[in-house]
Order: structure tokens, then sequence, then C-alpha cells
């Protein structure tokens, strides 16, 4: 008997979590929803999805690197690796690949076939110049700060605009020593 209530009690967790998911598909357009409104600028609301992703990853890193149990990474690729497949994995119940990395390793492209955050998205014509989920792009740069490494983030491919995938470029601009507030020898 047991085993058919974990497995009943499991169906009942992944239903909650798709419900979950949903209700943050949709919040999250209802805010972008609401930005547009209030800005109406499109840049204007990339820059602030940018904004609210950044302060969203400088929090998440925590609360990541808490529950992941992933060891230090020792180099960017890594990074950017652990980043595709456990941190997408985790918050968004997707993984992502990564590719098209320079001869530096310091750039790199992540790439995301399903994206839940456009589930139930069409992008009016007078929204092409949106990237709607700029929020990606400012939670990667935000957690990347956290752990010392300064990014840019960019969207190379955005499916909403007719692209068969989303596709985020990934530069490293330089790795920040870690500083820390004592010294070893006292």
């Amino acid at each position: 008997m047991a085993p058919v209530a974990a497995r009943s009690g499991d169906a009942i967790f992944a239903n909650i979590e798709r419900v979950n998911a949903e209700l943050f598909t949709l919040t999250y357009g209802a805010i972008v929803r609401q930005l547009l409104t209030d800005l109406e600028e499109v840049e204007e609301v990339n820059k602030q999805l940018d904004q609210m992703g950044y302060n969203i990853g400088i929090r998440l890193i925590d609360e990541f690197l808490a529950k992941s149990n992933v060891s230090r990474c020792v180099d960017f690729r890594e990074t950017a690796d652990v980043i595709a497949k456990v941190g997408f994995k985790m918050f968004l119940g997707v993984t992502a690949s990564v590719t098209n990395w320079d001869a530096e390793g310091t750039t790199c492209s992540i790439v995301l076939e399903d994206n839940p955050l456009v589930d139930f998205v069409e992008l009016p014509d007078n929204y092409q110049g949106l990237y709607y989920c700029n929020i990606l792009s400012g939670v990667i740069r935000g957690a990347l700060d956290m752990v010392s490494m300064k990014a840019e983030v960019t969207w190379l491919r955005d499916a909403l605009r007719g692209d068969d995938v989303f596709e985020l470029q990934v530069k490293l601009l330089k790795q920040v020593p870690e500083e820390y507030p004592y010294k070893d020898d006292e």
C-alpha cells in the first residue's frame, strides 16, 4: 500500500508544481503588461525587466547555492554549464544548453528550447521591440555578479519574434577577486 500512496502524493506534488508554474507565468505576464502601460516605451520596459531580474538574481543565488549542493565552479565555462543545467531546472523546470563558446572561453550562448515564461504569450506587432523574457538576462547577470563575475547578457534569438529558440549570449567582462573582511594571519 505504501508505494501507491507515495505515487499519488507524487502526482499531487507534480500538479501543485504545474499550477505554481502556470500561476507564475500568468503573474509575470501581468507584470509585463503593467510595465507596458506605465512606461509606454518598450525600451524602458526592457530596462526595467532587466533590472528586476538583476535584483532577483542577487537574491536567488543564495537559495541556489543552499539547495543545489553544487560545489564551487572552477571557471566561467563550468559556471555557465551549472546555470544552464541546474539553475534553469531548479527555478524554471527546464534545462538549457550551452553552445557557441569563443576561443578565450569568455563568451557563450545559453539556448532554451522550452521557456515556460511564454506559455500563454503572443506579442502584438507594436511590441516587436520588447524582450519579453528580459528578466532572465537580469537574473543571470545578478547571480553572476554575486559570485564575483561581471557579465553582459544579451538576447540573440527570441521565439516570440519568430526564431526557433530563445538564445542568450553571456559574456564574461571580468572576474573580480574575492575580498575577505579579515586577514588569515591574525
